[in-house]
């Protein structure tokens, strides 16, 4: 039977196809109710998406990237305080973040009030907030990982410093900011005793980043820590 099936689909082709299409019109005469209320279903899910977007998302990302800006203004005036908490003007980092929490204003301001607490002298609120920054910018997103690693320093935490300033150097490598954390986590991991490290990312300072100022003392920090490993 399934032999004869196949010669008449290669020997009457029109008939097969037929066939097929008849299936089908009966399937959906049989499932009409189903289907038309599944396509009425995603019809609903794409236009209330657009929708929500259109009428939600878009208006209040709009709103929160207004309300961000005097607090951007105070931060870069180095009145940390005022933009941290804002005043009877002008909402701050942190009223941003609660209001406007889903959007990427929001996830900015996690940062600035990161930076913010940091200067001020809370490295533990200043970890909280830059560790809740989602940052896609190549920029900011090394700048975050390094700000935290200076919170863990200024925790005394050097293990835990040289992990971050790694991170920030491992991501988005480049001549001017790539150096620097190299030097940083070498640094961190000599204040932890692991000089393992320390020469290992000295060493990686010294053969890709030989001119950076970074690098100017770099011979002797191998030097250093060689002795220290050969006397453990």
């Amino acid at each position: 039977m399934a032999k004869k099936k196949e010669f008449d689909l290669i020997d009457n082709p029109e008939a097969a196809v037929e066939a097929s299409l008849s299936k089908v019109e009966g399937f959906v005469q049989n499932n009409k109710e189903k289907i038309l209320y599944v396509l009425g279903a995603f019809v609903v899910l794409i236009a209330g998406t657009w929708g929500y977007n259109q009428f939600i998302t878009k208006p209040k990302e709009e709103k929160a990237q207004i309300a961000i800006y005097p607090a951007q203004l105070a931060f870069e005036k180095d009145s940390l305080e005022l933009a941290l908490n804002g005043n009877g003007l002008s909402i701050g980092f942190l009223d941003i973040i609660d209001e406007y929490g889903s959007t990427k204003a929001a996830n900015l301001a996690n940062y600035y009030a990161g930076l913010c607490y940091l200067n001020l002298g809370q490295p533990a609120d200043a970890i909280a907030y830059l560790d809740n920054f989602k940052g896609s910018d190549p920029v900011l997103s090394v700048l975050a990982k390094g700000a935290i690693g200076d919170a863990f320093a200024n925790l005394n935490q050097p293990e835990e410093a040289s992990e971050y300033y790694l991170k920030a150097a491992e991501k988005n490598s480049n001549n001017f900011l790539t150096p620097i954390f190299l030097k940083k986590a070498g640094t961190a991991a000599e204040m932890s005793k692991d000089y393992k490290i320390a020469l290992k990312v000295y060493k990686r300072l010294k053969s890709e980043f030989s001119n950076s100022d970074e690098a100017q003392d770099i011979d002797a920090l191998i030097s250093f820590c060689e002795a220290k490993m050969n006397n453990l």
